[in-house]
């Protein structure tokens, strides 16, 4: 079966991104001489899930940063809607995380980083994601798109380590007890 893992920053008060999907106070802190990992995490990953809103932000980044297949989770987009240059690199789907989680296995793709808010809810609601990393930024954003909601049962999870950074920021990797 094909796992979901998370890797994310969010803000103290559980924000991934403001209203509407800024992230510009990721970049309030000198993060740029500490490792987070994200490297060695992408290169563990076989694709990357993501919603929408996620896909848009990334690509008003410039430079399309990921090297592995991308899987945009959507009920509005289309192919049609995915830039020339990223054709063949992102396609959209309609499926539900189990779905698309199947449909990623059967392609041979054994990781799928899952990024964005609502898309992280709803593989973690499925019982989807194996892992998480999540680095918390020392700061209150007070609104913004919040990376866990409500959930219809307890999630427990199982701390596999802690760091904390000059920078203030802490990273926290859990894996979810089954």
């Amino acid at each position: 079966m094909t796992t979901g893992h998370i890797m994310m920053a969010m803000s103290l008060d559980g924000f991934v991104a403001r209203p509407d999907h800024a992230l510009d106070w990721l970049n309030k802190r000198a993060t740029q001489d500490e490792d987070h990992g994200f490297a060695e995490f992408q290169g563990r990953m076989d694709a990357i899930v993501m919603g929408s809103g996620s896909f848009r932000t990334v690509l008003g980044f410039g430079e399309w940063p990921y090297t592995i297949p991308c899987i945009v989770m959507s009920r509005t987009m289309t192919d049609e809607d995915i830039p020339e240059d990223l054709r063949g690199k992102v396609e959209v789907t309609t499926l539900a995380p189990k779905s698309l989680l199947d449909s990623l296995e059967k392609r041979g793709l054994k990781q799928a980083y899952v990024d964005g808010g609502a898309i992280i809810r709803s593989f973690i609601q499925a019982g989807l994601i194996e892992d998480m990393k999540i680095s918390i930024v020392p700061i209150l954003l007070g609104d913004g798109i919040r990376i866990f909601g409500s959930n219809d049962t307890d999630i427990d999870l199982e701390l596999v380590s802690s760091i904390a950074f000059p920078s203030g920021l802490v990273d926290l990797e859990y894996k979810v007890k089954r």
